[in-house]
């Protein structure tokens, strides 16, 4: 608009210089630079001074108003602005199989916070809708969803699944395509060796060291109370084995013997023997590297078989909600798990989170699965990297996810080059008591202390 007013000016003549009033405006003009004032002291300019004049021949007055008009339109109109285009974000989700209760939990996470992103008006502008594919909780079939996700469906954006066990295959096609990569539930050590760069694990510590502060908590027992033996067992999965290894390290160096060891294979689903084993061993303390089907099923067959170990910690399958203790009923009394993340946590939008995930789901702050958690604070993450950036392009949010720190309601964290948390609160110890689970350890978080010895089953 200003080359066409600017051009129509050096036609009117380089020499001229005017000032007149028409239609209550007054127009101050020469053939480099003009404003147009209104009497009412508004003002539209196109050029770098005023220079009063003579006054103009009549017969210039078509000529002046064609301009004005021209000035005018420039000043009162602005070009709309497009709506940014929705866009779809993919996930591979265990919707049947061992990890299908995991798998909900995750989709009403990511749904949450899709609901919550669309309500303040999109991820930068861009409406969300959420695409889900069933992995069966198959290795292969994961690598084929997220396949089919980016080059057939064409989504913007993927989050990842459950487990690290369909973390690691699907990490690779997705990193394929250029494509961030950020998951909720993919920690083990595993995950961070291959030289990836973008994948990102959304909870405040590796997963080998989830059960560290339950060592430290063990072994800080007075001794007269300190246990002074653990049975152990765990699945052949790169999200239990490494912390359970780790915690039987850590014990041993510290003096507890170890009562019995068993690594089983993932797709066992008889734990009857397994866990017989464990009560056979009569070792003051069980720590179970377990899923939520093996968590379920080890405590039934010590409840039957009344074996009350002094503690028992699984590392998950207790962080389950309403999943785990629809399954035990009061017999979740005592039983512990490493956790980043409680309902009663005072992390950064929780309270939000806790009150809109009951409100569309009904329950208590007590039957919300920490999977749900993990996979909101997937959508937190992604939102204020996009902020940073401002941009959705992968790249763009692959760079911005390897610098600062990050607020989620699983407390801050940032990643290093690998995608591994760095800087976060750790993970606790939640036990449950009087039915519901609560962090317990450290007393800088605790809302109680640990129940120890944990009390007879019911």
């Amino acid at each position: 608009m200003r080359a066409l007013v600017v051009g129509a000016m050096r036609r009117l003549g380089s020499w001229l210089t005017t000032r007149e009033t028409v239609d209550g405006w007054t127009l101050a003009l020469e053939a480099s630079s003009f404003s147009v004032c209104s009497t009412q002291g508004k003002r539209a300019s196109a050029g770098l001074g005023v220079r009063e004049g003579a006054s103009m021949r009549t017969s210039l007055r078509g000529a002046l108003l064609s301009v004005l008009a021209m000035v005018i339109a420039a000043c009162g109109s602005t070009a709309p602005t497009a709506p940014a285009a929705p866009i779809t974000i993919g996930v591979s989700v265990s919707q049947s199989g061992d990890f299908s209760g995991d798998g909900k939990a995750l989709v009403q996470g990511y749904d949450l916070w899709a609901q919550d992103e669309n309500a303040k008006g999109g991820l930068l502008g861009h409406k969300i809708t959420m695409k889900y594919v069933d992995d069966t909780s198959s290795t292969q079939q994961v690598v084929s969803n997220y396949e089919g996700l980016i080059t057939r469906d064409k989504v913007a954006l993927v989050f990842g699944p459950f487990s690290s066990l369909l973390t690691i295959p699907a990490s690779t096609v997705v990193a394929r395509y250029g494509y961030a990569f950020p998951e909720p539930a993919g920690g083990g050590p595993h995950v961070f060796d291959r030289g990836l760069t973008n994948i990102f694990f959304v909870q405040p510590a590796a997963v080998e060291d989830n059960l560290v502060s339950y060592t430290k908590w063990l072994t800080g027992l007075s001794a007269d109370q300190r246990p002074t033996s653990v049975a152990y067992a765990t699945q052949d999965d790169p999200f239990t084995q490494p912390q359970v290894d780790k915690a039987k390290s850590l014990l041993e160096a510290a003096g507890i013997k170890t009562a019995y060891y068993r690594v089983y294979p993932a797709e066992t689903t008889d734990f009857t023997p397994i866990a017989l084993n464990v009560v056979h061993s009569q070792a003051d303390a069980v720590i179970l590297g377990t899923q939520l089907p093996d968590a379920v099923a080890f405590a039934k067959t010590f409840i039957q078989q009344h074996y009350n170990p002094k503690t028992l910690i699984e590392t998950t399958g207790p962080d389950q909600g309403a999943d785990f203790s629809n399954k035990l009923g009061t017999n979740t009394e005592g039983i512990m798990v490493p956790a980043g993340w409680t309902a009663n946590a005072k992390a950064y939008g929780n309270d939000k989170f806790v009150s809109e995930f009951i409100a569309k789901y009904g329950g208590t702050a007590a039957d919300i699965s920490a999977d749900a958690a993990e996979a909101y604070s997937v959508g937190q993450v992604v939102d204020e990297a996009a902020t940073k950036a401002n941009s959705i392009e992968n790249a763009k949010l692959i760079s911005s996810l390897h610098s600062g720190t990050y607020q989620t309601i699983q407390g801050p964290m940032a990643f290093d080059s690998s995608g591994k948390p760095q800087g976060g609160v750790g993970v606790y110890i939640e036990q449950w008591q009087n039915g519901a689970a609560i962090f317990v350890y450290p007393s800088s978080v605790a809302a109680a202390q640990p129940e120890y010895p944990k009390k007879p089953w019911s």
